[in-house]
C-alpha cells in the first residue's frame, strides 16, 4: 500500500520525497500513527510522503527499503518488523547518505540518524511495579507476547521480569505468542489458559491482544476473575482508554504513536536544522483513577483533529478554486493579447485581401465560365456514354436468343450421324457461337460494372482446389499443342474468401491469353504463394510466349486497348474486365513482360474477411445458387450425354402435357417441335394467355420465359404457385439474365428450375424428364399414405396439402350420400370438374370418383371390424345405393365378400386385408 500526501507547489521551494517502511498497518495503533503523520505532513507542502506496508513480513520490508534506496528518496523512515533482519539494510541506507529515522522499534545497531518512540524498558518496568502492587506481591501470570523478534516485545518482557524479580511469590507461569494481533492472541490463548486456569493476571504487550485474550474466555465468570493489563492507551471506541473505562482492562500504559514528532523531526533534518538523535516519548499508567480525565482529553483531541481535517479539506478546495481562477485569468489575459495582435494583423491583411479579391473575382468569373462549360460537356458525355452502355446491354440481351437458336440445332445435328466434313464445320459454328457468347457476356459485365450493379458475392473456399479445377480444363489443349503446363504451389489447401464466378473469369481470361500467345512446344505455369506477412495470396500466370512491349504492358488493362500494330490481339475487353473483378475483391493485378520473352500476370488477393462488408459476403441462400463453370456458360448449360430413356418411359412421357409460354416465335417453334416428340405441347405467346391456358388445361409442367409481354414469367410463376388449382405444377423459367440476383429472384417466386440462355436442349429435356419423374414418385408416395381414419398425408407443397384436406373434409362429411360424385365435390371446392380431376390425377394418379370409392370401402372395412351392424346398414352408411352393389364392389376390391370378411373377423384374418 502506498499513500501520497502533499499540496500544490508554492514558489520555487525544493521538494522532498520521504519514504516510510511500515512493518504493518493491521492494528489501530499503527493507523493512528499514520493519521497523525499525514495530518502533520499537510502543514509542510514541500514534503511528499510515500508509505509501504510490509504486512508483518521482514522479507517484504527489506524489499521495500531497497526500493526506496533505488528511488533515491531524500529521507527514510523505518518501523522495523524485527530487529536482526532489518538492521543490515538500514545500515546500508545510512551508509549511502540517506537520513534514517527509526520509529517505535529499534534495530540492532546505532547506525541511524534519529529514533522516535517511548522507552519500552521503562514502560515495561512501570508495568511490573504496578502489577506487583496490584497483586499484593503474590500471583500467577500469563504473558501475551508481541512479535518475539521485535525490540518492544523483548524490552517489555525483560523490564517486566526485572520489576517483579523482587517479589518471589509472583511468577510468569506461561507465555502466548500474540504477534501484536488481536485475532492471533484470541486463537492461541485458550489452549494455554486451559492448562493454567488458576492464574490471576494476563500481562499483554498491547491492548488489542489483551482484548483478544479476554474475548476468548469461555464465560463471564472467568472474565471477572482475571485481571488484564495492556499497553498503548489509545483513544476512540476500541482503544485502551475505553477498555479501562468498561472494566475489561485493569490498566493500560500510555505508549504515544509519535506521528507528529516523526514528521517534525524529518522536516528539521531535511532543512538542516538542529535535532536530537534519541527522541523519547513520555508515558504513564492509566487505570480507574485517571481514565475518565484521560478519556475526556483524548476525545477532545480526536474531535479537534477531525475539525482540523475538515478545515484542511476546505482550505485545499479553496486553493484549488484559486488556482483554477488564476489559470482562467491567465488564459483570458493571453486570449486578450492574442486577440489584439490578431486584430491588428487582420486589419493589415484586410487591405491586402481587398485588393487581392478584386483580382481573384475576375479570375473566378473566368474559371466559373470554364467550369460550367466543362460540366455541360461532361453531362453530355455521360448521357452519350449511358446511351452507349444501354445500347450495348440491349444488343447483348438480344444476342442470347439467336445464339440459343444457333446452338440448339447445331447440338442436335452433332448428335446425329453426319459426315466428318459436316461435323467439322458444325463444330466450327459451335466454337464461334460460344466465342460470341463470351464477348456478349463481357459486354454485359462491363455494363454492370459501370452502372455499379456488379456486386462481390464472396464465400470462403479452398483456393488451391479451385485453381486446379480451372487449370484442368486446359490440360487437354496443352497436351494437344505439346505445351508444358504446370501448377506450382507448396500449399495443399488454402481457405480464401472469393467470388467463384468472377475469379473463374479472371483466371480463364489469363490462361486463354497465355495459350493464345504461346507457341506450340512452349511453357505455361500457374503458381500460388502466400506473402511473408500472411496477409495476401498471389496467383501468377506466366508464359514464354511473344510477350509485350513496355508501352503495351503499361496499357494492358485499359479498356478496348488492343496493342500496337497487331490485328489479332482481340477486343481488349478481357484484361480490363479482369482488373475490375480483382478490384471488387479489394486486390490488385499487374503484369511484367518483355517483348518475345513472355509475360507474367500477378493477381493479389487479401486473406481473411476483415476487408469485406456484409453486402459483399455470400448469404446462405446464395451458396445454394447455381454457379458458373469456367469460361462461358452456366452449369445448367453444359451439354449432357445422358442415356436414352427406356422405351417404356418414352411411352409414359406422351401422357404428360407441357405448357410452353414464349414470346419469341422462332424459339417457341424450336422448342415446340422438339418437345412434341415426347410430350403433348400447349403454347402461348404472352403471359396473360399462358396463365389462362394453365388454369384451363392444368398441364403437367410449364416452361416459361421471364421477359414476356403483359405478364412476366416471375408473375406467372407466383400466380401458379399460389393458386390451389395449379400449385402442384412444376415451372421451368428461361431467361437471358444470368446473375445470381436474378436466379435468386426466380427461385423465390417458386420456380422449380432456372435455365439461362443460350441453353442445351438436351440438358433442358433431361431436367424436364427429371421433374416429371420426381412428381410421379411424390404422387405414388402421397397416394399410398391416404387414410380414411387419419389426415396424415404429406403433399409436396402446402397448397396441395390444403387442397387434399378440403377434399377429405367434403368426402367424409358426405360419405353416406349415394349421390356424392366429382361434380358435387368440385362445386363444394369452388373449382371446375376438369380442374379437380387433373389435380387429383396429378397428386394421386387416379380420379376423384376412384378416391371416393376407396374411402367408402375403407370405412366399410373399419365398420365391419369394429361394429355389430349388419351388412345392409353398413352399405347405406358408407353411401352405396344398395347392399348388392356394395357386396360386389367390396369383393372386387378385397377378393372377399363382406359376409365372409365379417365371419373371418373372429379369427383375426380380416385385419390383414389392406386397402
Amino acid at each position: 500500500m502506498s499513500a501520497i500526501i502533499g499540496c500544490s507547489p508554492v514558489g520555487e521551494e525544493k521538494k522532498f520525497v520521504v519514504g516510510f517502511s511500515q512493518c504493518t498497518e493491521g492494528d489501530a495503533w499503527r493507523k493512528a500513527m499514520h493519521e497523525e503523520m499525514e495530518r502533520e505532513a499537510s502543514f509542510y507542502p514541500e514534503l511528499r510522503l510515500q508509505i509501504k506496508d510490509a504486512k508483518n513480513s521482514s522479507t517484504a520490508q527489506v524489499g521495500h527499503i531497497r526500493e526506496f534506496m533505488e528511488q533515491e528518496v531524500d529521507l527514510l523512515i523505518v518501523s522495523p518488523n524485527e530487529a536482526e533482519p532489518i538492521t543490515p539494510v538500514v545500515e546500508e541506507a545510512f551508509s549511502k547518505g540517506i537520513p534514517v529515522i527509526v520509529v517505535d522499534r529499534k534495530t540492532s545497531s546505532s547506525m541511524y540518524t534519529a529514533y522516535v518512540g517511548a522507552n519500552n524498558y521503562q514502560i515495561g518496568k512501570l508495568a511490573g511495579e504496578y502489577v506487583a502492587k496490584l497483586l499484593n506481591g503474590k500471583g500467577r501470570i500469563i504473558e501475551v507476547w508481541g512479535l518475539r523478534g521485535s525490540s518492544p516485545a523483548i524490552e517489555r518482557h525483560n523490564s517486566f521480569v526485572d520489576a517483579i524479580a523482587a517479589f518471589p511469590d509472583i511468577e510468569i507461569v506461561a507465555e502466548v505468542s500474540g504477534d501484536w494481533e488481536k485475532e492471533v492472541a484470541k486463537a492461541r490463548f485458550p489452549a494455554v489458559y486451559n492448562q493454567h486456569a488458576d492464574v490471576d493476571l494476563i500481562y499483554a504487550h498491547n491492548d488489542v491482544m489483551a482484548l483478544g485474550a479476554f474475548e476468548s474466555l469461555p464465560d463471564k465468570q472467568a472474565q471477572q476473575q482475571l485481571k488484564f493489563i495492556g499497553f498503548d492507551g489509545l483513544g476512540g471506541p476500541n482503544g485502551g482508554l475505553q477498555l479501562v473505562q468498561d472494566g475489561i482492562l485493569e490498566a493500560t500504559f500510555l505508549y504515544p504513536t509519535g506521528g507528529e514528532e516523526i514528521i517534525q523531526l524529518a522536516h528539521d533534518i531535511l532543512h538542516n536544522r538542529p535535532f536530537r538523535k534519541d527522541n523519547i516519548l513520555n508515558t504513564t499508567v492509566i487505570d480507574e483513577r485517571n481514565v475518565h480525565i484521560m478519556k475526556q482529553q483524548s476525545d477532545k483531541i480526536l474531535a479537534q483533529e477531525k475539525n482540523i481535517e475538515r478545515q484542511q479539506q476546505r482550505l485545499y478546495e479553496q486553493i484549488q478554486l484559486f488556482n483554477n481562477q488564476r489559470t482562467f485569468s491567465y488564459i483570458l489575459l493571453a486570449s486578450l493579447v492574442v486577440s489584439i495582435v490578431m486584430g491588428a494583423l487582420a486589419l493589415l491583411s484586410l487591405r491586402a485581401k481587398q485588393e487581392a479579391n478584386k483580382e481573384l473575382l475576375a479570375k473566378n468569373n473566368e474559371v466559373m465560365q470554364q467550369r460550367n462549360e466543362v460540366a455541360r460537356m461532361a453531362r453530355k458525355a455521360d448521357k452519350a456514354t449511358e446511351a452507349k452502355l444501354k445500347f450495348f446491354t440491349n444488343v447483348s440481351h438480344e444476342f442470347r436468343t439467336p445464339l440459343t437458336l444457333i446452338l440448339g440445332p447445331v447440338e442436335d445435328a452433332l448428335q446425329s450421324p453426319i459426315s466428318a466434313d459436316l461435323k467439322r464445320d458444325l463444330q466450327l459454328v459451335k466454337k464461334n457461337a460460344i466465342r460470341l457468347l463470351r464477348l456478349v457476356n463481357q459486354l454485359m459485365d462491363f455494363s454492370k460494372v459501370d452502372s455499379k450493379k456488379m456486386k462481390l458475392q464472396a464465400a470462403e473456399g479452398d483456393l488451391i482446389a479451385f485453381v486446379k479445377d480451372i487449370t484442368a480444363s486446359f490440360e487437354r489443349l496443352a497436351l494437344k499443342r505439346n505445351i508444358t503446363f504446370k501448377v506450382k504451389t507448396p500449399l495443399k489447401e488454402l481457405a480464401v474468401y472469393f467470388d467463384a464466378d468472377k475469379l473463374d473469369k479472371i483466371l480463364f481470361n489469363l490462361l486463354s491469353n497465355a495459350f493464345k500467345f504461346t507457341s506450340d512446344g512452349g511453357c505455361i505455369s500457374v503458381s500460388l504463394q502466400i506473402s511473408e506477412d500472411y496477409e495476401n495470396v498471389s496467383i501468377a500466370v506466366e508464359d514464354n510466349g511473344k510477350g509485350m512491349s513496355p508501352l503495351h504492358a503499361a496499357h494492358a488493362f485499359d479498356r478496348f486497348h488492343t496493342g500496337e500494330g497487331s490485328s489479332n490481339l482481340g477486343t481488349g475487353l478481357g484484361l480490363a474486365l479482369s482488373k475490375e473483378f480483382v478490384k471488387l475483391h479489394h486486390g490488385d493485378i499487374s503484369v511484367v513482360s518483355e517483348e518475345w520473352k513472355g509475360a507474367r500476370f500477378m493477381v493479389r488477393l487479401p486473406l481473411g474477411r476483415a476487408h469485406l462488408t456484409e453486402d459483399e459476403l455470400l448469404t446462405d441462400a446464395g451458396k445454394n445458387a447455381i454457379k458458373l463453370i469456367p469460361g462461358v456458360m452456366d452449369a445448367d448449360q453444359q451439354l449432357g450425354n445422358s442415356d436414352t430413356a427406356p422405351a417404356g418411359e418414352e411411352a409414359k412421357l406422351q401422357e404428360y402435357t407441357v405448357l410452353l409460354i414464349e414470346d419469341n416465335k422462332e424459339l417457341r417453334e424450336f422448342l415446340r417441335i422438339r418437345l412434341a416428340k415426347d410430350f403433348n405441347v400447349v403454347e402461348a405467346a404472352n403471359g396473360t394467355t399462358g396463365l389462362q391456358q394453365a388454369f384451363e388445361k392444368v398441364p403437367d409442367l410449364v416452361i416459361c420465359d421471364v421477359m414476356l409481354p403483359k405478364q412476366n414469367g416471375l408473375e406467372i410463376t407466383s400466380a401458379l404457385k399460389n393458386d390451389l388449382r395449379t400449385s402442384h405444377i412444376p415451372v421451368v423459367l428461361l431467361t437471358a439474365k444470368d446473375t445470381i440476383a436474378y436466379k435468386m429472384e426466380g427461385i423465390q417466386s417458386g420456380a422449380d428450375l432456372y435455365v439461362t440462355k443460350p441453353f442445351s436442349y438436351i440438358y433442358l429435356l433431361e431436367r424436364v424428364k427429371g421433374l416429371l419423374k420426381n412428381r410421379a414418385l411424390l404422387k405414388e408416395h402421397y397416394s399410398s399414405e391416404i387414410s380414411v381414419e387419419t389426415k396424415t398425408a404429406s403433399p409436396p407443397k402446402q397448397l396441395d396439402k390444403k387442397f387434399m384436406n378440403e377434399v377429405m373434409v367434403v368426402v367424409e362429411k358426405n360419405l353416406s350420400n349415394p349421390d356424392l360424385n366429382a361434380s358435387s365435390i368440385a362445386a363444394s371446392l369452388g373449382m371446375s370438374k376438369v380442374q379437380v380431376y387433373r389435380k387429383m390425377k396429378a397428386l394421386l394418379g387416379y380420379s376423384l370418383n376412384d378416391y371416393v370409392n376407396k374411402m367408402r370401402l375403407k370405412r366399410a372395412r373399419h365398420l365391419l371390424l369394429h361394429s355389430d351392424r349388419n351388412i345392409s346398414e353398413i352399405a347405406y352408411e358408407v353411401g352405396f345405393s344398395s347392399p348388392a352393389y356394395f357386396s360386389t364392389a367390396f369383393k372386387n376390391h378385397f377378393d372377399m365378400s363382406p359376409s365372409d370378411f365379417k365371419a373371418a373377423r373372429s379369427t383375426g384374418e380380416g385385419t390383414n386385408i389392406s386397402l
